[in-house]
């Protein structure tokens, strides 16, 4: 693991975070919640729930960023067509949000596919996936939708199969598989390349641990070629690609009891990571997506808390700020921009993932 010339003590920056955890955020004081009525379901048994009390006490939105000038609104769209979470973090393809996999209806290894249209503010069903899994990596590359690994079991037993759903296909095709089984993956397309980074291994929670794994995938020669492994392994992470650079944000070490704040760039055409501003909030399962210029960070759990802060890093001045936090707190959720707005859909409202929720809001700059 390298960060130029100089390695990362572990220690040192799980240290670090764990004062940050301490220190602890304000509660969130959520406005009127008049569209939760039944929007929220229990992972040990079916029936639609409403908002869940802990979440009074779970719910943080404070950051430690200065406040935008201009702080943005949210305002709820329609709610998916069955509570989800720790599906794929969700990706764009035609101007639609696609969301796979994930936990919902009692079980950790849905095969769901549900489009999300902006324009007529409704959902849609697309081709189910060949193998049903939460933490499913997603991504679009020149109009073919990837659907790369995930979890069979409860955020644990990752497998490497690999499918892409051609433009105008209804069924999906298998590729060639990962490396090795991997869950929870920064997942995205960079100049027409499709890159895996970090994510998770093991089949129990006692040996669960996070990797710092970087392959890219060659669509004509189908395979995945290795690439420089990212500063620290993590996984949950937040991912974005700007101007030739991924940018790798947050994430989880081995547990979101340990999450960091780091924020790595990936050099595509030196092969090489660099540090930049770190993320003001640490947390893991947060949606990232990028819009006019920033990188906006939305969500996201930690030890007993679920985060509501709605941070965004300024690529070119290299710093970051806080807007309007979430109307509901989430973590492992569906983030995607489609014409500047934000839409965030599905995630868990609690700790862990005994809770899912059809919630579905969209964020705005106005």
């Amino acid at each position: 693991m390298r960060l130029g010339q100089k390695s990362i003590d572990r220690r040192t920056v799980l240290a670090g975070l764990a004062g940050a955890a301490v220190a602890g955020p304000a509660l969130a004081q959520a406005p009127g919640h008049e569209h939760h009525g039944g929007m929220y379901e229990s992972l040990k048994q079916p029936g639609r729930l409403g908002l869940p009390p802990e979440t009074a006490t779970q719910h943080v939105t404070d950051s430690p960023a200065r406040k935008a000038a201009s702080p943005g609104r949210w305002m709820p769209k329609a709610p998916l067509p069955i509570p989800r979470s720790e599906m794929a973090w969700a990706t764009v393809r035609d101007g639609r949000m696609h969301l796979l996999g994930g936990y919902g209806e009692q079980r950790v290894d849905r095969n769901y596919h549900h489009i999300y249209d902006p324009k007529s503010d409704k959902w849609l069903e697309g081709p189910p996936l060949p193998l049903g899994a939460n933490h499913v990596g997603v991504c679009v590359v020149e109009g073919r939708l990837y659907a790369l690994g995930g979890f069979v079991e409860q955020n644990r037993k990752p497998h490497d199969q690999c499918f892409v759903l051609d433009p105008g296909a209804t069924e999906w095709r298998k590729i060639a598989s990962l490396p090795r089984p991997c869950g929870a993956m920064g997942t995205t397309n960079d100049n027409g390349t499709l890159h895996i980074i970090g994510g998770a291994i093991g089949d129990t929670f006692a040996d669960k641990k996070s990797v710092d794994w970087h392959y890219a995938y060659d669509a004509k020669a189908d395979k995945w070629e290795p690439r420089r492994p990212m500063p620290l392994g993590r996984d949950h992470t937040g991912i974005v690609t700007a101007n030739g650079l991924i940018h790798l944000i947050g994430g989880r070490v081995d547990s979101f009891h340990t999450n960091s704040n780091l924020h790595h760039v990936y050099d595509l055409k030196a092969d090489k990571w660099e540090a930049r501003r770190p993320f003001p909030t640490a947390r893991s399962g947060h949606g990232a997506v990028l819009v006019r210029g920033k990188i906006f960070c939305m969500g996201g759990e930690g030890t007993d808390r679920v985060y509501g802060q709605n941070e965004a890093y300024d690529i070119a001045s290299d710093t970051w700020e806080a807007y309007a936090p979430m109307m509901t707190p989430r973590h492992g959720l569906g983030a995607v921009a489609i014409d500047d707005t934000i839409y965030v859909a599905g995630g868990g409202p609690v700790m862990g993932g005994g809770i899912q929720s059809a919630i579905n809001e969209a964020f705005t700059l106005g």
